[in-house]
């Protein structure tokens, strides 16, 4: 839940924060870098100063010398916001094993607004190609989709995951495709509109922190967002 408002996991937060502090320390001088490395977790000058480069993109002693500019991890705070006012439209169904057959590839993770990567792959889909698919949609959901899967479990902004441009289909895959096969379980379908790819976005964020929350003892075996395009 925290990766999904935050668009980082918790322990990228926490160590952000605790880089930024330290970076603070390191300009004002009043400490050695070894005694700011310990305090803030580091067994070793070494380990810190990479951590430190990693965030800030300068060494601590370099920056204490030259008064480098450091980045800045700011105090996250949210505010409690009364949800659930507005009912969210699925329905729970039981589906045979089934497989997504398209093209692939390997997309960084955008939480909000739209994704360069996904539409820079899909303008590079041929023509035919896409014809060939919709010709191979022979189930639900029918039409091309959008798929991801293998997420990075952090969810963080920017890490991997697979997107598919295709269709559920029982034909096998034309040369060149990439095939997703989905085993036999039981799933939520939900109902969204708007402009994409926000309202598909933001599903997605209330699918995570509102519905699953009050849903956890549906029958569900593993947490699927189906898109079609």
């Amino acid at each position: 839940m925290f990766s999904a408002l935050a668009g980082m996991s918790l322990s990228e937060y926490v160590r952000r924060r605790r880089l930024t502090v330290a970076g603070a320390e390191v300009l004002a001088g009043e400490r050695t870098l070894l005694e700011i490395a310990v305090r803030y977790g580091y067994g070793s000058g070494e380990a810190f100063a990479r951590a430190f480069r990693a965030v800030h993109g300068v060494g601590p002693g370099e920056a204490r010398r030259t008064g480098a500019a450091l980045s800045s991890q700011p105090r996250m705070t949210f505010r409690l916001i009364v949800d659930g006012s507005s009912s969210m439209r699925y329905r729970v169904v039981h589906k045979p094993e089934f497989s997504v057959v398209g093209a692939k590839a390997r997309v960084p993770l955008v939480h909000s607004g739209p994704n360069q990567a996904i539409i820079d792959f899909v303008r590079g889909i041929s023509d035919q190609a896409k014809e060939l698919l919709e010709k191979l949609s022979d189930q639900e959901p029918r039409g091309t989709l959008a798929v991801c899967d293998d997420l990075d479990p952090s969810r963080a902004e920017g890490t991997g995951l697979d997107y598919y441009h295709g269709v559920v289909t029982s034909a096998s895959a034309p040369e060149g495709m990439a095939t997703l096969p989905v085993p036999t379980g039981t799933g939520a379908v939900f109902t969204t509109s708007g402009p994409a790819p926000e309202a598909i976005q933001a599903l997605g964020r209330d699918v995570f922190t509102e519905w699953f929350p009050s849903n956890l003892k549906l029958p569900l075996d593993r947490g699927h967002l189906e898109t079609g395009i």
